[in-house]
């Protein structure tokens, strides 16, 4: 969807939670920039200006309105008419890509040259690079001190300033206030204990969808889904924790994080928005893949259905080769023997959560007798191998296409499970297990090539698509289908 003049002043006026995020809105007057949803009394037209991004907004000398507080907003979608570069850039940079590295370097990992990369930017964010750094370093910190009860100077480290004092300047200049200050002013302090984020999301959302199948492939020890609340493990610089997820209100969740150091909160947090798809925007989606009947009413059942994607790519990869020719249940109880075979047993008394899961080298080497055929066994080790040596990465500056055939050059990986990791580990919208025989059956068609053909007008929405079948074959909502005439049998819900 473009977003005309006329469609941001009707959401700004609407207070439409749905463009969260997607644009910002300059005060002339009053010399700040808001979110759509400002409870603010809405200004006049002529004073407004329209942004693509808050860094716009910053580079324009607008600062953040302090009472819809623009830190808050989801995450501009990757889709948002930006091209794959600028949205894996986007991706680079919310992971801390300029933190280590120059502009120079972060083009040269995503192929380009870095004038080309700050023309991309400036084309469809209205901002270079550096300039959505600073501004995302400002908006993360500004929302740990309102939202948790961190030191100042941990703040700082975890998002991205090099020193206190350019902590500070950059606060004194953007706000008017130090950071001090505008803790003091927030009232009360959270309690201590776990750090705990909002994370906000466009409606509409199904998180009871979303987590009926992270709790369907649920790894034993590693990942807990019960009463409405998702847990797992992690492992970051500093050791082992875990995470909870739970919903918060009809556009937020709520993230409670347990480590003993917080400077990789903000980059949990960056995570776990993958891993629950929170930066989709449902509206779009829908619009897109709403004209074709096999999918209309399973639109309409499920509006805010999102892609899950993964807390860790090797993980996934791994979790999709033990699923190869098993029911989605025996895949798990595959995993969670790996699990207490290889995985790292934890101190914490967290429900349900026992062990963290094994890195790559734990796996490349091992022995493990778990009930697979040695032929898969050994397709885990390879993969393990290469994910250690690096070969294999899950980065933001991966291309999809490519990232398919290193894994289809695997001995045991075949085009079903290289496109259902990038699908989820790499967050690519467009990924298609088109051999998948749940989509083939819904479809009504007998093979892969004759699918993809079938699914080219939902291009570059194909995953949605795809979870779409998955989950109306689970609700029974394709159970027979009538395909140019003829009814289809029903089968059962796949999806890894």
């Amino acid at each position: 969807m473009q977003l005309s003049h006329t469609i941001c002043r009707s959401a700004r006026l609407a207070r439409d939670p749905r463009f969260d995020g997607k644009f910002f809105i300059g005060v002339r007057t009053t010399g700040i920039y808001c979110r759509p949803v400002c409870p603010a009394p809405s200004p006049k037209e002529h004073n407004v200006e329209y942004f693509p991004s808050a860094a716009a907004a910053a580079e324009a000398g607008l600062r953040p309105c302090l009472r819809c507080r623009p830190e808050c907003s989801p995450g501009t979608p990757a889709w948002l008419g930006s091209s794959v570069t600028v949205s894996r850039a986007l991706r680079l940079i919310s992971e801390g890509a300029l933190e280590e590295d120059g502009v120079d370097r972060l083009a040269e990992r995503l192929g380009i040259g870095s004038r080309h990369l700050r023309r991309l930017f400036l084309e469809h964010l209205g901002a270079t690079p550096v300039a959505v750094a600073q501004t995302r370093r400002l908006l993360a910190a500004k929302k740990l001190i309102d939202e948790t009860s961190l030191p100042l100077t941990g703040i700082a480290i975890a998002s991205g300033f090099g020193s206190i004092r350019r902590f500070n300047a950059a606060f004194l200049e953007t706000w008017g206030r130090s950071p001090r200050e505008l803790r003091r002013a927030r009232g009360r302090t959270p309690p201590g204990g776990p750090c705990t984020l909002e994370l906000r999301y466009r409606p509409p959302f199904d998180w009871a969808a979303l987590l009926g199948f992270l709790s369907g492939r649920a790894i034993g020890g590693v990942e807990y889904v019960e009463g409405g609340v998702y847990r797992r493990t992690i492992v970051t610089g500093h050791g082992p924790g875990w995470i909870e997820v739970r919903s918060a209100s009809a556009t937020a969740l709520t993230l409670s994080v347990h480590l003993p150091d917080s400077s990789e909160l903000l980059t949990i947090a960056s995570r776990v928005r993958r891993l629950l798809d929170l930066d989709a925007d449902p509206q779009v989606i829908a619009g897109h893949l709403r004209p074709d009947a096999l999918l209309a009413p399973l639109l309409k059942a499920r509006p805010g259905l999102r892609v899950p994607g993964a807390w860790d790519g090797f993980e996934l990869g791994v979790r999709a080769i033990l699923g190869q020719q098993v029911s989605v249940a025996g895949a798990s109880t595959l995993a969670a023997r790996l699990v207490q075979r290889l995985g790292q047993p934890v101190a914490f008394d967290a429900a349900g959560l026992t062990h963290t899961f094994p890195s790559p080298t734990d796996v490349a080497e091992a022995d493990f007798a778990i009930g697979l055929p040695a032929a898969r066994a050994e397709a885990i080790r390879q993969f393990a191998r290469e994910v250690a040596r690096g070969a294999v990465a899950f980065d933001a500056a991966v291309d999809s296409r490519a990232f398919q055939q290193k894994l289809r050059s695997l001995a045991g990986i075949g085009p079903w499970t290289a496109q259902y990791i990038a699908m989820r580990a790499l967050s690519d919208p467009d990924a298609f297990p088109s051999g998948d025989l749940v989509l083939l059956r819904a479809a009504g068609e007998n093979k892969p090539a004759a699918l993809e053909r079938r699914a080219e007008p939902w291009q570059p929405w194909r995953a949605y698509a795809a979870m779409h079948i998955w989950q109306g074959v689970k609700d029974g909502k394709t159970g027979v289908l009538h395909v140019d005439g003829k009814p289809r049998r029903k089968t059962v819900a796949g999806g890894g």
